[in-house]
């Protein structure tokens, strides 16, 4: 195989991979814009329940989780599950260690595929597989909240686990720590209101309530914003790829036809040295004496 046809095959994979990477790329595109408006509804239930439990303790706030008593700590680190993001899941490996050598993480929930890799090789991981799209957030996000109730479970009755999350956050360039468990609540401030709230049942039942419900918000938001940074990643890292695959793409092309224009030459100059040599054998046909009949 000639050395310009060998560059025309490289050309047609690097096409076939250009394609691919392009429609990863509108992908995750479509992906920003779903998240935009999941983490916008998100964002408007947070601070509906965050207004609710302000309301309800500034009227009992003797109810309040103290925070005080936790055990340590397990650390939920939110990863990906596909590949194509840059440093996502190494900044967060790296992030999860300095937790670990702090003493903040008796163990590590390991979400995403990527990150579980590489941290599998350590001990007290436990991963998981991470969303993909949003539509998967909500299967991962019970499994995560199951294995919680599990640890919590084998800690009995010695406390509430004490729960951080490590992710990625959409508007944020760094790593967020944010503390889930026990729940926090706002409090502290000034009542809106001159009377309590109106209350169907009793006060510690609405208020375990509501913290379940503003768990699972916070849980809610942190993995969609998880997911929204990992899709801006995988934005930005497949369109610098792509554009270094259109450099080497059109270098490629510049050198085929290069080759092609060489290749034009030899054939014009063969075709030159055969009719010179074609000319020259009819002239001494024509020179040669004949033979006496």
């Amino acid at each position: 195989m000639s050395k310009r046809l060998q560059i025309q095959k490289h050309l047609g994979v690097l096409h076939e991979v250009g394609e691919i990477m392009a429609a990863m790329k509108n992908i995750a595109l479509m992906e920003t814009h779903k998240l935009a408006r999941f983490l916008a509804h998100q964002h408007r239930v947070l601070v509906g329940i965050e207004a609710a439990a302000a309301d309800f303790l500034a009227h009992y706030p003797d109810i309040a989780h103290p925070a005080a008593g936790a055990l340590p700590g397990i650390v939920v680190a939110i990863g990906s599950q596909r590949g194509f993001c840059g440093d996502f899941n190494q900044s967060l490996a790296q992030a999860v260690r300095r937790q670990r050598a702090a003493g903040d993480a008796s163990q590590v929930l390991a979400v995403g595929r990527r990150l579980a890799s590489r941290l599998g090789g350590e001990q007290a991981v436990i991963p998981f597989d991470g969303p993909g799209v949003a539509e998967e957030v909500q299967p991962v996000l019970q499994r995560v909240m199951d294995a919680l109730s599990d640890l919590q479970a084998r800690a009995g009755k010695g406390g509430p686990l004490a729960v951080t999350v490590l992710a990625h956050s959409e508007g944020e360039r760094g790593i967020g720590a944010r503390s889930i468990l026990p729940a926090p609540v706002p409090g502290g401030a000034p009542p809106r209101f001159p009377y309590p709230p109106r209350l169907n049942v009793a006060a510690p039942e609405f208020f375990a309530e509501l913290a379940r419900h503003y768990l699972w918000a916070q849980m809610h938001d942190v993995f969609y914003g998880s997911l929204m940074a990992e899709n801006r990643r995988r934005l930005q890292h497949l369109e610098g790829a792509i554009e270094r695959m259109e450099e080497k793409a059109d270098d490629l092309q510049r050198r085929c036809n290069l080759l092609r224009q060489e290749e034009i030459t030899e054939e014009i100059e063969v075709i030159m040295l055969s009719n010179d040599a074609l000319q020259a054998s009819l002239r001494a046909g024509r020179n040669r004496p004949g033979r006496a009949c």
